[in-house]
């Protein structure tokens, strides 16, 4: 544990009186307001996308950097944008291809100490960067038609179950969401199906229908249009 992390969490136990209590989360609460109403002025004539998740580590010579940007451009043929988390890895590679299709490319990066930095296929009146996860994560899915979540680590994890747990609990209607790569994906599908529904009951079968496992990228991209093509709609609403 870095010198840093040991810091924050005295701080968090740290004493202090109601003036500054209510001072600090006056102004978060100004901030955080200030965040949703920047990302909803900017995201509301986007029109149609598909939101892109995976890892920020993935590098341009891997097989899943391929995947995402080939993904993204055919996506973009369809009509559709793409939302990604601005960042380098699979967001780049799925900006690159929406950038490549001449489609609309969205980047809603985070201001993190480590990894993340802007990527340059992202539209100059498209790019937004926030400080809140819960803020930016919202934005994810108030204006996306559809998830594709490629090999990411514990954020892109994070993405998939936000999605999956509003679409169970009724929050929010259904969209489709494709899980990229059996290979990867396949291990937690079976953890969830043999462990976390068979045994121990913790979530009905019919969850596993919230999502699709795909993979090649005409999967992917058929599952989504026919989604819509289903209740006669055409990614123009």
């Amino acid at each position: 544990m870095t010198n840093d992390s040991e810091d924050r969490i005295k701080d968090k136990f740290a004493e202090r009186n109601w003036n500054e209590t209510k001072s600090n989360d006056s102004w978060a609460i100004f901030k955080i307001m200030a965040e949703l109403v920047n990302g909803y002025e900017n995201l509301s004539k986007i029109g149609p996308c598909v939101s892109i998740f995976g890892s920020a580590r993935t590098k341009p010579d891997h097989k899943y950097y391929k995947i995402a940007d080939e993904l993204a451009f055919q996506i973009c043929k369809k009509g559709y944008g793409v939302i990604t988390g601005g960042g380098p890895g699979i967001m780049e590679a799925a900006n690159k291809g929406a950038h490549r299709a001449g489609g609309k490319s969205v980047g809603l990066n985070i201001d993190l100490p480590f990894e993340q930095h802007g990527n340059p296929y992202i539209d100059e009146d498209k790019s937004l960067t926030f400080d809140y996860f819960f803020v930016r994560k919202v934005m994810f899915v108030k204006y996306a038609q559809g998830f594709v979540v490629l090999p990411g680590g514990f954020g892109t994890l994070d993405e998939f179950f936000e999605a999956v747990t509003l679409i169970q609990t009724h929050k929010i209607g259904k969209f489709p969401i494709v899980l990229m790569s059996k290979s990867f994906w396949g291990g937690l599908i079976n953890w969830i199906k043999e462990t976390l529904i068979e045994t121990n009951q913790n979530a009905n079968p019919e969850d596993l229908d919230i999502f699709y496992l795909a993979d090649t990228v005409e999967e992917a991209v058929e599952y989504i249009d026919s989604f819509y093509s289903k209740y006669l709609l055409k990614p123009n609403f």
